[in-house]
């Protein structure tokens, strides 16, 4: 007897096996009752048995197991497909699923060996290859989907954290404004102040988790570019940094024509993230430097502290989403956001960003052409 048929033929016996082994793998995280796993269990063998039912050459056994993980649109629902679906709605995990395949290769494989009606030869061989495969390719599909699922749930809840917390913080931010101009004395003035400055750096990881949930749904992160002048808005960045951290020293350099095409409000952004990681990552009590300067080509603001060195070979890990690279001296003031939104901005403008060691510093830069289109950053790698 041919493994498709025992399967068929053999369901109820099968399916006893399976039930008391997969039974316990359910608790406590997904609890599915005898006859959930029954009916879910009696689909997923019907299509295992339709598959190894289906003829097959060579040719075409071996380009399945080097072909595209999911079939094409139209194509018959596979074993995988479906126990991926179910198994989804269920509440499974990964381990669980895994465990229930291994449950399953294992039942139906001894039971059919302890049968007996069938020959040991290179049919039944080719059968239980063909098995395995579908086995196989019934856990990559739902490794899959899983991913999918747990990407749309992030996305989703990064998308509720940035929309729901604005408005609780708008509330903070205007309270903390009202405390500052009562001039009720020193010391709720100081506690005003840091109150507008834990509010502004809350806005800006705020402001960071959207453009990275934006970037990952393929949104890109959008710019409106206007005429503007970016001298300007670097002094304005680096006099409310300086307010801001009066401890530590902060200097700008302003050199040719700094006028272009740009978002302002973006290129902010960048200065700021950049200074943010500037002061997490130098050495305290040293100088982070700024040099803003234009060509006839376009222009290059870097920002440059004295710090821990990072290995050349994998500087532009620094630009990827919760990498840290160095350890920072301050990891608080560190999201592994900051630098991949300013890669990200720079991509947007049609520039580019990069990080290199020069001596003892570290020097972030963010080149741009003088002129640049609204344009996404989704629509560039």
């Amino acid at each position: 007897m041919r493994l498709a048929e025992f399967i068929l033929t053999g369901m109820e016996k099968i399916l006893m096996e399976w039930e008391a082994s997969a039974g316990s793998l359910y608790a406590p995280k997904a609890q599915m009752t005898s006859a959930g796993l029954r009916d879910h269990a009696r689909e997923i063998l019907q299509a295992v048995a339709a598959d190894l039912r289906t003829g097959r050459t060579a040719e075409s056994q071996s380009g399945k197991s080097r072909g595209p993980l999911f079939p094409p649109p139209g194509a018959p629902e596979t074993a995988g497909r479906t126990r991926s679906l179910l198994r989804a709605r269920s509440g499974m995990d990964i381990n669980q699923l895994a465990s229930e395949c291994r449950a399953l290769r294992a039942s139906v494989l001894r039971l059919w060996a302890e049968d007996g009606d069938h020959e040991p030869d290179g049919e039944s061989l080719r059968d239980v290859i063909r098995f395995n495969e579908v086995i196989d390719q019934a856990l990559c599909e739902f490794m899959v989907l899983f991913s999918e699922q747990v990407d749309r749930s992030r996305h989703l809840l990064l998308g509720m954290l940035g929309h729901d917390m604005r408005s609780p913080l708008s509330a903070i931010a205007l309270t903390a404004e009202y405390l500052a101009e009562l001039h009720a004395g020193e010391d709720v003035s100081e506690a005003a102040l840091c109150l507008i400055q834990s509010g502004g750096d809350i806005k800006a990881l705020l402001d960071d988790l959207v453009d990275f949930n934006r970037r990952s749904l393929g949104l890109g992160i959008s710019i409106e570019a206007a005429p503007m002048d970016l001298g300007a808005v670097c002094a304005s960045e680096v006099g409310q940094h300086r307010a801001a951290h009066p401890g530590s020293r902060t200097e700008l350099a302003l050199e040719g024509n700094l006028q272009g095409h740009w978002d302002g409000p973006r290129l902010r952004r960048v200065l700021r993230n950049l200074l943010s990681n500037a002061r997490a990552r130098g050495t305290a009590g040293e100088p982070v430097r700024v040099t803003v300067t234009g060509d006839e080509k376009g222009v290059c603001l870097e920002v440059k502290n004295t710090g821990p060195a990072f290995d050349p070979a994998t500087a532009q890990d620094l630009f990827e989403p919760m990498k840290r690279g160095v350890p920072a001296a301050n990891p608080a003031c560190v999201n592994g956001l900051g630098l991949y939104i300013v890669r990200e901005i720079a991509h947007a403008h049609g520039g580019k960003a990069a990080v290199r060691c020069q001596g003892p510093e570290t020097v972030f830069s963010v080149c741009l052409p003088r002129a640049s289109g609204g344009t996404d950053a989704g629509a560039r790698k």
